[in-house]
């Protein structure tokens, strides 16, 4: 079974080019993280100030070693967190059928 999560950004106002730089950063590191399988940051062309981010990681000790990388605290809580309006997650866990 693996840890799947699904972010929401909504960024703020004249901030989406800085959330997109950083993201540019962060989606390479996150992607060679031992047990991230996906890491697929994604936008809706009619809302471009709002990022979804498909994550799947091989068990939830892997997606806390993301949120605890120095990249992860960085770039998320140091550069992005403090430009959105709403930060949203969703947490799954694939079904082994």
């Amino acid at each position: 079974m693996s840890y799947v999560l699904r972010a929401e950004w909504t960024i703020g106002e004249g901030h989406t080019d800085t959330v997109l730089k950083a993201l540019a950063e962060l989606g390479p590191l996150s992607r060679r993280e031992p047990g991230n399988k996906i890491y697929q940051p994604y936008q809706a062309p009619d809302r471009p100030d709002v990022i979804h981010i498909f994550e799947v990681y091989e068990d939830e000790s892997a997606f806390q070693a993301h949120i605890d990388s120095d990249h992860y605290q960085r770039l998320v809580i140091g550069t992005v967190a403090p430009l959105l309006v709403d930060r949203q997650r969703a947490v799954f866990h694939t079904l082994d059928l």
